[in-house]
C-alpha cells in the first residue's frame, strides 16, 4: 500500500483528474487558524486522501486503517477536527496562501473532491513622509501609504491654518485584493489598509513636520494673551 501510495505521489502532478469541486475562497488574518473541509459522501473505506498545498507540496496522507501523516514541514501546525478528512491548519502566515487541493486516490481514478483557494491577510502599513519643503507661511509634504505589496504617493501642501491634498482621497485595491487608502482629515494624514477580515492604520500628525501649522496658533495664543493683559490693566487703573 505504501509502495502505491509513493508511486501515486510522484505521478499524480500528470493524472488527469476526473470530478472536480469548485474552488472556495477563504480570507484568514494573519495568526489565526483555518479548517478545510470535504464533503465525504461517496467515499470507500479503502480510499485514500491526500492534501496538497499548490498541487507539489503534500500536507496530509489519509491512509486507511492508519492515523493521519502529517508532513514533517506542518508537523506542529496541523490538527484534526472530528469530521472525517477534514484538516485545521494553524497560525497561518502570509507564505500560506496559496490553494488547498484534497485528492481522493480510489481504485480506478483520482477525484479532486475539495478546493479551497486561502488568503492570508492583512499586512500592516507604513506612512512616510518622503520629502518636505518649507518657507514662512507655508509646507509642502510627499508622503507615501505603503504595505509589503503595493504603495500610493501623495502631495500635501499647508499654510499658517489649513491643509490640502492635492487631487483628494487616493486609493487603490492591492494585488492581494484588499484596499490601500492615503487621505487628509484636517491636519492628520490617514493611510489604512482593509480587507475581508481586518484593518490596519498608519497616521501623522503635519504639524509635528510643520511648524507653520502651530507657529501661527502660537502668535495667536500670545496676541490674545496680550490683549487680556492689556484689558486687566485699563481694569486696574480704573478702579
Amino acid at each position: 500500500l505504501l509502495v502505491y501510495l509513493e508511486l501515486v505521489t510522484l505521478c499524480v502532478v500528470f493524472t488527469v483528474f476526473t470530478g472536480s469541486s469548485a474552488v472556495t475562497p477563504v480570507f484568514v488574518q494573519k495568526g489565526k487558524d483555518v479548517t478545510l473541509d470535504v464533503m465525504t459522501d461517496g467515499f470507500h473505506e479503502d480510499d485514500i486522501v491526500l492534501w496538497r498545498f499548490n498541487i507539489n507540496s503534500i500536507l496530509v496522507r489519509y491512509i486507511p486503517g492508519k492515523e493521519p501523516v502529517v508532513s514533517d514541514v506542518y508537523t506542529g501546525r496541523v490538527e484534526f477536527p472530528q469530521k472525517k478528512y477534514s484538516v485545521t491548519l494553524k497560525n497561518l502566515q502570509e507564505s500560506d496562501s496559496g490553494v488547498y487541493t484534497a485528492q481522493l486516490i480510489g481504485s480506478a481514478e483520482v477525484q479532486i473532491v475539495a478546493e479551497h483557494k486561502v488568503t492570508v491577510q492583512v499586512s500592516p502599513v507604513k506612512l512616510t513622509v518622503d520629502s518636505v519643503s518649507s518657507s514662512s507661511d507655508s509646507c509642502n509634504l510627499t508622503v507615501t501609504c505603503s504595505t509589503q505589496d503595493s504603495d500610493i504617493t501623495s502631495r500635501v501642501t499647508c499654510d499658517t491654518t489649513t491643509c490640502h491634498q492635492e487631487g483628494g482621497e487616493r486609493s487603490k485595491v492591492t494585488t492581494s485584493g484588499a484596499s490601500l487608502r492615503l487621505y487628509l482629515v484636517n491636519s492628520t494624514i490617514n493611510c489604512n489598509h482593509s480587507n475581508q477580515v481586518s484593518w490596519t492604520n498608519d497616521t501623522n500628525e503635519i504639524g509635528q513636520v510643520c511648524p507653520q501649522l502651530t507657529g501661527k496658533n502660537q502668535k495667536q495664543n500670545n496676541k490674545l494673551t496680550a490683549m487680556l493683559s492689556g484689558i486687566n490693566q485699563t481694569s486696574s487703573v480704573s478702579n
